[in-house]
């Protein structure tokens, strides 16, 4: 458990430096943009009248440091702003704190990728396994098949396929929107009902998506395990097939928790096509948005809260792939 600890320690201090990396990478796009849109602002806020002195202070709230200091000092006192969760003020979201923003945005996304991501994820893993064992069938072929077809789909025309199957031909799933817009947001009945129905076909969208890429993973994996010496030492043993099924799934299955728990991370960075042909107001669209409109505040901590969550998850993965696979604390 010492060899444990000291690994996980020493991930940490690797995700610590990994974020001041990235978080250093974002002062210097912005400070580097073309036409450097600091000075560009404090001189907009000049010729509203402001104060230089005003205008610093407008600046160094929304930017988290000023134009006019050197850059070093300017460094420092993002990296303070950071430490205390201060990621400035949004541009055209009128000064609207960024922290405030990404905060709203979080649950919509968190809603359709992490929901889509697991339920594809058990599903294929499933299908994987039989399509595996039974890879010389006809039900295996047509599992692999399938998968191997919604694989190569990209994510857009699925998602607009099933929008016109059952919000045109079908009208009985609602399209555009996170929820009906007559209804008092809350946790009351109505309300609740109204998001997970305008979240299922998204959520499908995705699982569908994401599904073949666990099935083919999958399928692979337990191929390469099925050659193992235990496989055929639990067959001279005798064991019931549905045991030794159990094994081959769980050695086989090491492989996609790494995947699975970086997928997790990456769940920040949003899914921007479904969320902009859905019309939810998640982290992805979030980020569209800002990148359109220049609003640099918000796209670095847009970037910063990737980042993080993509870490940390990374962390977390490598502290309990020990705890599932044995092999790994020795």
């Amino acid at each position: 458990m010492t060899i444990v600890m000291v690994r996980f320690a020493k991930r940490l201090v690797a995700g610590v430096i990994m974020i001041l990396v990235v978080a250093s990478f974002t002062f210097l796009l912005v400070r580097l943009m073309p036409g450097n849109p600091v000075q560009a602002k404090y001189s907009q806020l000049l010729l509203n009248g402001l104060t230089p002195t005003q205008a610093m202070d407008e600046v160094r709230v929304m930017y988290g440091f000023i134009p006019h200091q050197p850059l070093w000092l300017q460094y420092l006192h993002y990296l303070s702003q950071i430490l205390h969760l201060n990621l400035g003020q949004s541009i055209s979201y009128e000064g609207t704190p960024v922290m405030r923003i990404i905060l709203g945005a979080a649950p919509w996304t968190i809603i359709l990728v992490l929901t889509g991501t697991i339920a594809s994820f058990f599903v294929g893993v499933l299908a994987g396994v039989i399509a595996a064992v039974r890879r010389n069938s006809v039900t295996g072929n047509i599992i692999t098949i399938t998968g191997s077809v919604l694989h190569g789909i990209p994510l857009f025309v699925m998602a607009l396929f099933l929008a016109y199957i059952f919000t045109t031909i079908w009208t009985f799933l609602p399209f555009g929107a996170p929820y009906n817009a007559e209804l008092t947001p809350g946790f009351n009945g109505p309300f609740i009902a109204s998001l997970a129905k305008h979240a299922l076909l998204p959520v499908i969208t995705y699982a569908l998506s994401s599904y073949g890429g666990w099935l083919l993973t999958m399928k692979s994996s337990v191929i390469s395990v099925l050659g193992d010496d235990f496989i055929l030492a639990s067959e001279v043993r005798g064991l019931k097939t549905s045991t030794r099924i159990g094994y081959i799934a769980h050695n086989a299955i090491l492989p996609l928790f790494t995947i699975l728990a970086l997928s997790i991370g990456f769940m920040f960075g949003g899914s921007l096509f479904i969320e902009d042909i859905f019309d939810y107001p998640g982290l992805g669209n979030l980020l569209v948005n800002a990148i359109n409109s220049r609003d640099y505040p918000l796209m670095s901590g847009a970037f910063l809260l990737i980042t993080v969550a993509v870490i940390v998850s990374n962390i977390i993965t490598d502290f309990l792939y020990s705890v599932v696979d044995p092999r790994i604390r020795r």
